[in-house]
Order: C-alpha cells, then structure tokens, then sequence
C-alpha cells in the first residue's frame, strides 16, 4: 500500500516549481490530485506528465487564488468533479525584489495577496472538505524568509512571517479535528522564482557563499518532505515549519 493511497490532494500554484514537484512526488505515493493554476497551459502539461509519470488521477482547476468569488467556485467545482479534499497544500507564491522606495502599492498588495490572504481564503473555503473526517493535512509553503530576512524582500517577507503565523494558529485550532497544518521553508531552489538570481553571477555567487552546502536545493526535495509530512507517520508533527534551506538559517 502506498502511504497516500486514493488521497485527494489540492495543490495551489501546481503548474510548476515546487507546485509541479510536489504533485509528481505525492501522485507517486498514491495520492489523486487536483491541480490549481492561473496558466492553464502550463497546468494542462504538468497534469499530463503527472499521469504518465504515476498513473494517477488528475484533476486540472484555473483560478486566482486571491479572488474570494474564484475560490469559492474552485471549491464547489473540485466538490463535484473530484470529492472530498483531504491534504490541502498552499503552494501559490510570488515575489517582487525592489527597495522599498520604489515597491509600489500594487506591488505589495499583491505579495501579500498571493502569499497570505491566498492561503486563509483557499483554506477558510476547503475546511469543510477536511474536518469531521477524523484525519487531514495542511501544508502551507512558508519560506528560509519566515525566519529572517534580506534585503529588498520587505513585501515578501511580511508576507511569508504572516503565513508562518497564520499556520501555527490554525493547527491549534484545528488540532482536535485530527488535521495537522504544517509548514515547509524552502531555501533557494532551482525555479522559475528565482531565476533573477540563478541568471545573474553576482547574486548567485551571493547566495552560494551562504549556502552552507554549497548547493542550492532540488525541487525533489521539498515533493519528498511534503509526502513525509503528508502520512501517517508524521501525525504527531503540527504548527510547525520545517527549513529545507540547505544550513542557511543555522548561521
């Protein structure tokens, strides 16, 4: 038996990154899936390979998950195409790298759009997928910068400290139901959201010369830890946050 088996698993920002990582890795351990994006090209081409990699059920949505209205609907749509949601994972994320003088309004609004106030209207819309069944699973993909910070990241980090937040309360208050709500802190990993300092020498020299493993971490990675915390065995871990950021915070 797989350790997911028939799982039905939502994964935001599942069209590539991380979002796509988790979705081969999860679907290899038995898990259905239904996969949200706002490119439903990309999502279309991720939910293929995802089936010819595993085999597995896939279920293909489009939404923003900052629009109140488009959440609800993605959540009566996955209820009558794919079933009860079981394992939630609060992928969707962006980044804009500016001083502060010059991050404008928009700009902020929509980090804090995407990377917080996604995650409470996707979760708010879904938990009555996931209480009264005795077990469920959140992960909320927080961030090395839930923890410190860097220079012209200030829209970003307030965004993922507030997610840091927003996920050890909620598995206090969800706790009893048998739901564990967790996060996972990636540290920089090779992706289309950091490809402004993969394609730039100097900020990848930056980056490297703090990396205490000299690497940065494979997308791999993170689908493994996510299919951890995902089972049966991790059913003892919630309101936490694990960093995969290859020794970085330990400094």
């Amino acid at each position: 038996m797989k350790k997911l088996e028939g799982k039905l698993t939502l994964i935001t920002g599942a069209s590539k990154g991380l979002g796509k990582a988790m979705a081969l890795a999860l679907a290899a351990e038995g898990a259905k899936l239904a996969l949200v994006s706002r490119d439903q090209k990309l999502l279309d081409q991720t939910a293929a390979e995802v089936r010819v990699a595993t085999g597995t059920s896939v279920d293909t949505f489009l939404a923003d998950v900052t629009d109140e209205a488009q959440v609800a609907r993605l959540e009566a749509d996955v209820r009558a195409k794919s079933g009860r949601v079981q394992i939630l994972i609060n992928n969707a994320g962006i980044n804009i790298r500016k001083p502060l003088a010059s991050l404008a309004l928009a700009d902020w609004n929509a980090m804090l759009g995407t990377n917080l106030t996604g995650p409470f209207l996707v979760t708010r819309a879904f938990l009555p997928h996931l209480k009264g069944a005795g077990w469920g699973r959140i992960i909320n993909m927080t961030s090395m910068l839930s923890h410190v910070a860097l220079a012209e990241r200030t829209g970003y980090c307030a965004s993922k400290f507030g997610l840091l937040g927003f996920t050890k309360a909620l598995a206090l208050e969800l706790a009893a139901d048998g739901i564990t709500v967790n996060g996972i802190s990636p540290g920089p990993c090779a992706t289309d959201i950091n490809k402004p300092i993969l394609e730039d020498p100097a900020k990848k020299e930056y980056f490297m010369a703090r990396l205490p493993v000299g690497r940065f971490g494979k997308v791999e990675e993170i689908g493994a830890l996510a299919v951890f915390l995902c089972s049966d065995e991790a059913g003892f871990i919630t309101g936490t946050d694990i960093t995969a950021d290859g020794g970085w915070t330990a400094q």
